[in-house]
């Protein structure tokens, strides 16, 4: 026993066991929840303890689901609201950093567009839609300018918070070492400002998803959205549930995919 206990390698293995451990039992945890509310929700909708006209259990919901991939109508909603999502979230976020990350380095910007940037943030982008509509017309243009108008605030505030936290003594050495203004931006304000300008972003690809969604219920006639509220509409609520799924589903993929290149680009964290 003794030898064991002072045995480096015996007890590097030991620790590295009780990890592998640990992460089993994490990702056990991880999908046990959906697991269990899924099982919950097909027990009560089976069993009538609720009304299965407005919670069709589960698996009613997946044979939707294949049922409309088969007839490719899902497909074809998918497909139009993660161009609306994908193009919306580009024209909303690149000029965010720009501007962002200007509003930091430069203090005359940053007092000049500060007023503006907090009266606009709190209007809700959908309050907006009907101006966004007289201006750009029901097609698809105004849909991306919804998505990108309720992801540009949270991405610039980030990235100015992130900007202005970076350490003072970065700065200072990159202007005693004679940096230009190019390497100024691209090597100390962007690397500074990335790990909060990314929990930004995080949270604008939400809010896209929460904006694609009232607003294809709005004015379109495709989209996730628009297969949601015209499935209420008709009570066809396996339908509606499908595209509630949908959404969910996305999120969290859009979430795991911007957590994973977070850990790429930042790997001290």
């Amino acid at each position: 026993m003794k030898e064991f206990e002072h045995d480096p390698l015996a007890v590097e293995q030991e620790e590295w066991k009780k990890r592998q451990w640990m992460e089993r039992w994490k990702k056990l945890l991880t999908i046990s929840s959906p697991i269990l509310i899924l099982v919950l929700w097909e027990f009560l909708s089976r069993t009538g303890l609720v009304d299965a006209r407005f919670f069709p259990p589960p698996t009613e919901i997946i044979g939707t689901f294949f049922a409309m991939s088969a007839s490719g109508e899902l497909f074809q909603h998918i497909g139009i609201s993660l161009f609306r999502i994908f193009a919306g979230f580009l024209l909303g976020v690149i000029p965010a950093i720009i501007i962002g990350l200007f509003m930091g380095l430069y203090s005359p910007i940053r007092h000049f567009l500060s007023p503006l940037i907090m009266a606009l943030m709190p209007i809700p982008t959908l309050a907006l839609l009907p101006i966004i509509l007289i201006l750009f017309g029901v097609g698809e243009v105004s849909k991306v300018v919804t998505i990108a108008g309720s992801v540009f605030f949270p991405v610039v505030i980030n990235t100015v918070a992130g900007v202005i936290n970076i350490d003072r003594i970065y700065l200072d050495v990159a202007t005693n070492y004679g940096a230009d203004r190019k390497s100024f931006f691209f090597k100390i304000a962007l690397p500074g400002a990335l790990p909060v300008m990314l929990e930004g972003i995080q949270m604008g690809q939400a809010i896209a998803l929460l904006t694609i969604v009232a607003a294809e219920m709005m004015g379109a006639n495709s989209g996730i959205g628009y297969l949601i509220w015209t499935s209420y509409k008709a009570f066809l609520l396996q339908e509606m549930f499908v595209g509630l799924v949908l959404i969910s589903f996305f999120g969290y993929l859009f979430s795991l995919l911007l957590r994973g290149l977070q850990s790429k680009l930042l790997p001290w964290r």
